[in-house]
């Protein structure tokens, strides 16, 4: 039980609960996505100059994967400190520490004036972020479910996903503005700081739409989101931990190789103009929103699992398409955009129902952050090593193992559902 005193519970229509979600998850991925774009088109350059430029956004990706091994671990902790200062103290701490980590990154100097400093300090930076995100979690979903209509729960659970492809355009708009109107030198030096700079006035906003949340009464059950002690919580509910890590694996590895990856993979071998790439993942992310709605469409009138299977099966496809990213990149990136949204858009429901009401909070926390460092951690990393050494078709075996993961899963889900009852 949280020790600090509760906050004065207000009520809220459903109509102000989801405008507070979608700003409070843009908010979050607007700053997830600054650091992940400049990973691919500035630190390379800034922080790993000592190498070529194929090593150096190597090592670029290597940092950026730092911040979901954090993630894990602050969600764990999160439950201790919550101990201590409530659930406000908590995520007021937590976002502090994300924005505060954001804001220092954007004014690192590079290796050229602190040497071998630089790149260590980003990578203190970047595992901070992860602390502060991990630390953040909120369990949305779990109370818009709660809240939800019993044959719209697919819509409800759908809201919270708007914020990835949102946030990224938000994000890759300001990258495409600044290096539409900034010389390579200008923006290398110091164009793309303004963008970190961004993330602390909208992180902001973030803190006040939580803090809307937390004190709000919208039908959500007040159990469903108390924390449940690690030991007891990994001890009787392992399996379902791990399952629900598993199951949305495809769909977290599909949204770092569509957004990340290309730009990486574009900077370095394509010779397009980074901006052409930004303007198609821009359009891609316009239609990942059309298909994150459509995905709560389908979930209501068929079933979750159905939307995952489908998606799942249908990013085979889109792998056959990813030398498309030498000739024609729109092709790859605005399919793989399409099947993000669709994918996407359930990945976080699917499962939670099968905790018991004691532990879906907790569980739900623990197995989100699990998937994010399962699928999406190594996905830019893993998917440019393949290409330097066995060529760009290899790429899409990342994808693939996700998919296979994802399916077995799946399967294992189908065969269990049966002996458990049926909540939705």
């Amino acid at each position: 039980m949280d020790t600090a005193q509760p906050m004065t519970v207000q009520s809220a229509s459903i109509d102000e609960v989801v405008t507070t979600v979608i700003m409070a998850r843009v908010t979050d991925f607007f700053g997830f996505f600054v650091y992940a774009i400049a990973s691919a088109l500035v630190f390379p350059s800034l922080f790993f100059p000592m190498f070529d430029p194929t090593i150096g956004t190597l090592l670029s990706f290597a940092v950026f994967s730092l911040a979901f091994l954090a993630r894990p671990l602050a969600g764990v902790a999160g439950q201790a400190v919550q101990q201590r200062i409530g659930k406000t103290g908590r995520l007021v701490l937590s976002l502090m520490i994300l924005g505060t980590s954001t804001v220092a990154i954007g004014l690192l100097p590079g290796y050229e004036k602190i040497g071998w400093y630089a790149p260590i300090a980003l990578a203190v930076l970047r595992f901070t972020q992860g602390l502060g995100l991990g630390g953040a979690w909120d369990g949305i979903t779990l109370q818009l479910q709660s809240a939800a209509p019993v044959h719209r729960r697919g819509l409800y659970a759908m809201v919270p996903q708007l914020g990835g492809p949102i946030g990224f355009c938000v994000a890759a708009s300001i990258y495409y503005v600044l290096t539409g109107f900034l010389t390579a030198e200008e923006f290398i030096n110091y164009g793309w700081r303004f963008a970190f700079f961004a993330v602390m006035a909208v992180n902001v906003v973030a803190l006040f739409a939580r803090l809307r949340l937390l004190s709000t009464d919208f039908g959500a059950s007040g159990e469903s989101v108390q924390s449940a002690p690690v030991g007891e919580l990994v001890g009787t509910q392992g399996r379902t931990i791990l399952i629900s890590a598993l199951i949305p694996l495809a769909s977290y590895a599909l949204f770092h190789m569509v957004t990340v990856f290309p730009l990486g993979y574009s900077t370095l071998f394509s010779g397009r103009p980074i901006s052409e790439i930004l303007l198609l993942q821009l359009l891609g992310g316009g239609l990942a929103v059309c298909t994150v709605i459509l995905s709560g469409v389908l979930a209501d009138r068929y079933n979750k699992r159905f939307v995952m299977w489908v998606s799942t099966v249908a990013i085979v496809g889109l792998c056959l398409t990813i030398n498309t990213l030498d000739t024609y990149p729109a092709i790859y990136i605005l399919l793989g955009f399409t099947l993000l949204g669709l994918a996407y858009g359930q990945a976080s429901a699917i499962v939670p129902n099968r905790y018991g009401e004691k532990y879906r909070y907790s569980g739900a926390a623990l197995s989100t952050n699990l998937s994010w460092l399962f699928g999406a951690a190594f996905a830019p990393l893993v998917g440019l090593s393949l290409t330097v050494y066995f060529g760009l078709w290899a790429a899409s075996l990342y994808l693939l193992s996700g998919v296979l993961v994802t399916i077995i899963a799946l399967i294992f889900l189908e065969r269990t559902k049966r002996s458990e009852p049926r909540q939705g």
